[in-house]
């Protein structure tokens, strides 16, 4: 009887092998119908005679280059001067604001001269220039007057829009010896109130039948020297 029921074991353990084996085959038979179908590769090209295909492999690459774009530092060497110039260009397009405060210009104002400043909203201001910030197109003057018996100082952007022009009133009478006459905020050398110096020079400019002194050519200096008057 054991002998039996060896024998039958062995059977169904040949029968299971059997069955997997047959699910493999349907496995792999499924997954080789189902796959995707790759065409293969061309051909390499005829290489010409005495030509190897190490050579070709090892042959260097071809790399296309482009030229570098333009330098802006040689089209534009400076641009922070070529931005001042293009503005006071724009802001003086005459050149009678750059003129009067030049070095180069004899005619030039300078400090101890009474300014007269004129705005496009407001009163103008007239005032002993006490110094002279030259910083291009920043250029700017620094008036000293008085208004009520109280010293009072205006800095003045040379080239700001809202300057309509600048005016010579009185030459000082000798060059001052300082580039800053900060000295004259003391009681002692406070030139005080400056209105009838200007009274004067308006009346005198109304009588020779000029007008107002704005950006005209070398007007600001001219002005000055014919229409002022000194104490």
């Amino acid at each position: 009887m054991s002998s039996k029921v060896n024998h039958l074991r062995l059977l169904s353990r040949w029968k299971s092998t059997v069955q997997h084996s047959k699910q493999s085959c349907e496995r792999n038979v499924r997954c080789l119908s189902t796959s995707t179908y790759r065409q293969p590769p061309p051909p390499p090209p005829r290489l010409p005679p005495g030509v190897s295909s190490s050579a070709i492999i090892n042959a260097p690459k071809k790399i296309k280059t482009y030229p570098p774009p333009p330098s802006t530092r040689a089209k534009c060497p400076e641009p922070l001067v070529t931005f001042a110039v293009s503005q006071i260009s724009l802001l003086d397009p005459r050149g009678s604001r750059t003129r009067l405060f030049s070095k180069t210009n004899p005619d030039s104002a300078r400090v101890g001269d009474i300014l007269l400043v004129r705005f496009k909203s407001g009163d103008p201001f007239a005032g002993v220039c006490i110094n002279i910030r030259r910083r291009g197109i920043d250029t700017s003057i620094l008036l000293r007057a008085q208004l009520t018996r109280i010293g009072t100082e205006l800095w003045v952007k040379v080239y700001s829009p809202t300057v309509v022009g600048i005016e010579v009133v009185q030459r000082a009478e000798k060059r001052a010896r300082r580039a800053r006459l900060y000295y004259m905020r003391k009681p002692k050398h406070d030139r005080g109130n400056l209105s009838g110096t200007v009274d004067a020079y308006i009346r005198t400019r109304n009588l020779l039948g000029r007008g107002s002194v704005g950006n005209s050519q070398g007007r600001g200096a001219t002005a000055g020297k014919t229409g002022g008057t000194k104490s």
